[in-house]
């Protein structure tokens, strides 16, 4: 982000940790911290999209779901992006996704990339 730009907080458990990820879709190494998502398990999800699979190196991605039990607990990483980064994210995740708000055990509200359970 640029000097006096604000942000917007985004928790990743999967492939936006990467720093091959984050270099291509946008263009910098993010800097951020561990965090926690409480009420949510961890699955994979088989990826179709060519061109996600060319930057992430992987066809299986980590995808969380809602679960609702404060037992479960999802670790990863949360950055601030700018609003455009946030939108290059948007780009970056397949159909499989969807972007939220969730709190962290931290107490800091981020969006997450959850499954899209229509």
């Amino acid at each position: 982000m640029s000097a006096g730009e604000t942000g917007e907080w985004l928790f990743s458990y999967g492939t936006l940790r990467q720093p091959e990820v984050q270099i291509a879709n946008f263009g910098r190494l993010l800097q951020g911290f561990p965090d926690t998502l409480a009420g949510y398990s961890l699955s994979v999800v088989d990826i179709v999209d060519p061109k996600v699979i060319g930057v992430s190196g992987a066809s299986r991605h980590p995808i969380i779901r809602f679960t609702g039990n404060s037992s479960d607990e999802v670790a990863g990483m949360v950055f601030q992006v700018s609003a455009g980064e946030l939108t290059k994210a948007d780009a970056y995740e397949v159909s499989d996704y969807r972007r939220i708000a969730v709190q962290l055990r931290s107490g800091r509200t981020a969006f997450v990339y959850a499954a899209f359970e229509s």
